[in-house]
């Protein structure tokens, strides 16, 4: 068993994810990106990271949109398996059910995170990761632009994967 795939079944051991959930969704996996570049400080003041490529549409996606008038917050970027596995497990020490969980947060191994082309965007004055976004100037502007840069909305209302609308997360896909 491979280093990255031992980490996966320690992490679904750890959590309770079994991997039937997995397979009933048609999830799929996303390895660790390797070879990242910075991109900036995100909303929480924390460096960012991002394939070349990707950080590089990012950047241009952004400067962009303020051109356009639209101010675009990054909030996350690549995240590590084992950032994903703690983000679950702060949400189930809460008291959430997982199924609850695992429809706002992919299963480790499962988010487009970890490929570092994934973007959770925001704005100044509005709340981080909320469904809200859907109504702002800049998701307007992404819906409009984003294809431009090689970006595309990943979960979409009502989307196959069964994670809940998620306006603010758009992935780099060239």
């Amino acid at each position: 068993m491979s280093g990255e795939a031992a980490r996966l079944r320690a992490a679904f051991d750890m959590l309770g994810i079994a991997p039937k959930q997995i397979r009933a969704r048609g999830l799929k996996r996303h390895r660790e990106a390797r070879r990242l570049v910075p991109v900036g400080l995100g909303t929480d003041g924390r460096d960012k990271f991002l394939l070349k490529d990707a950080a590089q549409a990012w950047l241009a996606m952004r400067e962009a949109a303020r051109e356009d008038g639209i101010e675009l917050l990054l909030v996350s970027a690549f995240r590590s398996i084992e950032f994903q596995t703690a983000l679950i497990r702060a949400k189930l020490d809460r008291g959430l059910a997982l199924d609850e969980v695992l429809r706002v947060n992919a299963p480790p191994g499962y988010s487009e995170h970890h490929s570092g082309r994934a973007l959770d965007l925001g704005v100044a004055g509005r709340a981080a990761l909320d469904e809200a976004f859907e109504h702002t100037a800049a998701f307007a502007w992404l819906r409009a632009h984003a294809h431009r840069f090689g970006f595309s909305l990943s979960y979409p209302r009502d989307n196959a994967q069964g994670y809940l609308h998620e306006p603010w997360h758009w992935c780099f896909r060239r």
